[in-house]
């Protein structure tokens, strides 16, 4: 029996591992994520002057992907994040939001980036600051870079 859990737990570190593994994953691959973390933005920007279809492009179709927005939101799967971006696409919310200081972790199928977001929106108009720790998660499909998760927290002190 001991001989079995053993080998149980070696087999799942291995496995764990060689899935996160980033030390093997090329520059392109982190590069590739960088690039796909401003054609978010590019995407978040454009959503903001009303336009949803380049951030539903940019997104996985699939059942397991979350949105955890900064005003508290969760959505799971495909559908409900699709008819988020239509929401927040008519609110029309103007300004523009940029990334900076992009960190990525990526293995040839799995990628992370945190970073922070910062810019503004237009609220009754009024010109409201942005300040964002942020999270993205990607998975490769089909030869392309979608994002499965999106994660944010707004935090006073940043602003």
């Amino acid at each position: 029996m001991r001989f079995n859990v053993i080998h149980t737990t070696i087999l799942c570190i291995t496995i764990l591992g060689s899935f996160l593994d980033t030390t093997h994953a090329a520059t392109g691959d982190a590069a590739a994520i960088e690039t796909a973390v401003v054609e978010f933005h590019d995407a978040l920007n454009v959503l903001f002057k009303g336009d949803a279809g380049p951030m539903k492009t940019l997104w996985s179709h699939a059942n397991d992907t979350t949105y955890m927005g900064p005003m508290g939101d969760f959505d799971l799967g495909w559908s409900a994040i699709s008819s988020l971006w239509d929401e927040q696409a008519k609110l029309q919310l103007g300004g523009k939001v940029v990334a900076e200081n992009i960190h990525v972790a990526a293995s040839p199928s799995l990628a992370v980036a945190h970073y922070m977001e910062r810019g503004s929106n237009i609220i009754d108009g009024k010109e409201q600051r942005v300040s964002l720790q942020t999270t993205i998660t990607f998975r490769k499909e089909n030869g392309l870079w979608k994002v499965i998760g999106h994660h944010t927290d707004t935090l006073s002190y940043l602003e």
